[in-house]
């Protein structure tokens, strides 16, 4: 066991290296110019150009720019911003993460309550009425874009029913107020990013768990159980939904990046102040260090992510473990 998870985090590891060199050596080919913004406005002398240039060490060959940004991820430094007036592009990250972190736990906890619920529910009435209306609508959630949902969520709820604020993570004037108050205004602003990111997330959930406990249903235990005399609810989530969770722990590693990656484009339809907010204005500024740092922050999650899904996965089944 011990020889199998030293193999799957050595492979991790290179998946991480070689999902960074990739987006290092993409990130500068595209053309343009990452100072271009600088010089829009106002006329800077050559000199002073050629002096950013250095400092942001944009001006030494390829292979010399590469060597020392993954030295830098080594040592955990990710260079400075050229957009934000040379801030450590890991301090802009650590100050973005929290509200993306928020945002991203609350809809994955959204997504495997109403997943499971709804999954174990078809599995219960396999082909009918009711489960074949659930596949319909579940299959047009996950296939629901995220920022259109969010643009309607927003026009319906924000603009015409003034039910819930629509931009930002809290109003301006509450920030002396005392924190009860603060808290429950970022909640009520979390209420349709989460929604948004929740309901085209939870219809994968909601499959995957149907087709698990659709197996789970037909294991000799269940039918024992059934033959007991034991309740349908009790044979339903002690006997069969425990042995459909092993599937279901595994896709919740999956489901990890979510976290940090899944709310991008729900940030920016929000103005959600998280790492989705910092990377659309690093990319539309060509901001080279702040796009890496996030770029790395993604694949370090989706790479952890799916190794958390293997082992949940091999603990929880005997049978893919080693003699």
């Amino acid at each position: 066991m011990s020889g199998w998870v030293a193999r799957r985090v050595g492979q991790a590891a290179l998946t991480f290296f070689l999902a960074t060199t990739i987006a290092f050596f993409l990130m500068r080919l595209t053309p343009g110019d990452p100072l271009a913004r600088l010089t829009e406005d106002r006329p800077i002398p050559p000199a002073a150009v050629a002096a950013i240039r250095e400092r942001f060490g944009i001006d030494r060959p390829l292979l010399s720019q590469y060597l020392t940004f993954i030295a830098g991820v080594a040592r955990g430094d990710l260079g400075d911003s050229i957009e934000h007036n040379g801030r450590p592009v890991t301090q802009l990250l650590l100050a973005a993460l929290p509200p993306t972190l928020l945002l991203g736990g609350t809809a994955l906890l959204l997504n495997f309550l109403f997943g499971i619920g709804i999954g174990v529910y078809q599995a219960a009435r396999l082909n009918s009425g009711a489960d074949r209306v659930l596949t319909v609508l579940t299959l047009a959630a996950y296939a629901t874009p995220s920022f259109w949902l969010g643009l309607v969520l927003a026009w319906g709820f924000g603009t015409q029913l003034h039910w819930f604020p629509v931009a930002f993570m809290a109003e301006p004037f509450l920030a002396t107020a005392p924190w009860p108050e603060r808290a429950l205004d970022t909640l009520w602003h979390l209420v349709l990013p989460a929604a948004t990111l929740g309901l085209v997330t939870f219809g994968g959930t909601a499959r995957y768990q149907r087709a698990a406990m659709r197996e789970a249903l037909a294991l000799d235990c269940v039918r024992t159980a059934r033959t007991k005399g034991l309740p349908e609810r009790t044979v339903r989530w002690r006997h069969a939904w425990r042995n459909s969770l092993g599937p279901m722990l595994a896709l919740f590693g999956l489901w990890l990046p979510l976290l940090v990656a899944g709310s991008f484009f729900v940030e920016a339809v929000f103005v959600w102040p998280g790492l989705g907010m910092l990377a659309s204005e690093a990319i539309a500024t060509r901001d080279y260090p702040v796009i890496m740092g996030a770029t790395i922050l993604v694949s370090a999650a989706v790479v952890l992510g799916s190794l958390v899904a293997d082992l949940l996965h091999r603990w929880v089944d005997p049978r893919l473990r080693e003699p």
